[in-house]
């Protein structure tokens, strides 16, 4: 591989680190399971693949959640210089302005892809796109609001695609409030695993601000609010094999809790963040199980 090439990869690897193309990728899965199981469980596969105004709206949120991942990025360059070396060497592969130009050029594809289904959807795209660089700008270094502000940003997408099915089950909200909390622990542990580089540049995240033991307690409570919405779930709904993720988160947090509070260190931190972050990817998964008798039937 010459050296044009290997540099033009190693700018490829550098974006996709940027915009998380991992998390992209989840988020699309995310949606189409939604969108087939839950929201359109009468539709056929391919109805549902091919619905140009459901991958406008899917596009759209892939797009308003890459450019708010370069945002962040470029708010936090100094930072990740001190918590994530590796990552930063990788990340400034591509020069800040260059994220900049993706960044408007992901906009406006996002309000492109919004025009081709509504004047509503335009809006709420327009909406999520300012509240996420007013996030990274302003609430991020604000404790506890800036928490929860990322985990509802997190989970906003979703609301997209219920406003385009007009389904609004009782069960996907549940469940929503369930990832909400989830995605609020992973923040408040992630703010752990940083605290060095957040107290180096006077971050006021939730451990610099009321240190690690009340950051533990916090984590800690919303771990035994998601144990209690998991044994509410199994028991007041029919999940059919779902249940068997629930069940097993309920394990999953209880181990974490045990970790979170035999370390200090920011090694296992980082390994309760991945645990969490698995979390999230087989509740994901687990929605196919919702409904384990319209696998075939769609497919086939």
């Amino acid at each position: 591989m010459n050296f044009h090439k290997k540099h033009t990869l190693l700018k490829m690897l550098s974006i996709f680190s940027v915009v998380r193309g991992y998390t992209i990728a989840l988020i699309l899965f995310a949606q189409y399971l939604t969108s087939i199981f839950i929201l359109s469980p009468n539709s056929a596969v391919l109805e549902v693949l091919l619905d140009p105004y459901l991958f406008a709206i899917i596009l759209a949120t892939i797009g308003a959640v890459a450019s708010g991942y370069i945002i962040n990025n470029f708010y936090d360059h100094e930072k990740d210089l001190i918590n994530r070396p590796q990552k930063f060497i990788l990340d400034t592969m591509v020069s800040q302005q260059t994220k900049l130009k993706l960044y408007f050029i992901l906009n406006f594809l996002v309000l492109l892809s919004a025009s081709a289904i509504s004047f509503r959807a335009v809006l709420f795209f327009v909406c999520y796109i300012f509240a996420i660089w007013f996030y990274s700008h302003k609430i991020k270094k604000m404790p506890i609001v800036g928490n929860l502000t990322s985990a509802l940003l997190s989970i906003t997408p979703f609301f997209a695609i219920f406003l385009y099915y007009q389904n609004y089950n009782q069960l996907i909200f549940v469940f929503g409030f369930y990832l909400f909390l989830i995605l609020a622990m992973r923040a408040l542990v992630k703010d752990l695993e940083n605290i060095k580089g957040d107290f180096t540049l006077n971050y006021q995240t939730v451990p610099v601000v009321y240190g690690e033991r009340s950051t533990k307690l916090m984590i800690t409570v919303l771990a035994l609010i998601n144990i209690i919405i998991s044994l509410f779930l199994v028991f007041n709904f029919d999940l059919e094999l779902m249940d068997y993720f629930f069940l097993g988160s309920i394990l999953i947090l209880t181990l974490s809790l045990i970790i979170i509070w035999r370390t200090s260190s920011q090694k296992q931190y980082h390994i309760i963040h991945i645990m969490l972050k698995g979390l999230i990817f087989l509740g994901v998964l687990s929605i196919t199980l919702l409904k384990p008798s319209l696998i075939l039937n769609k497919i086939f």
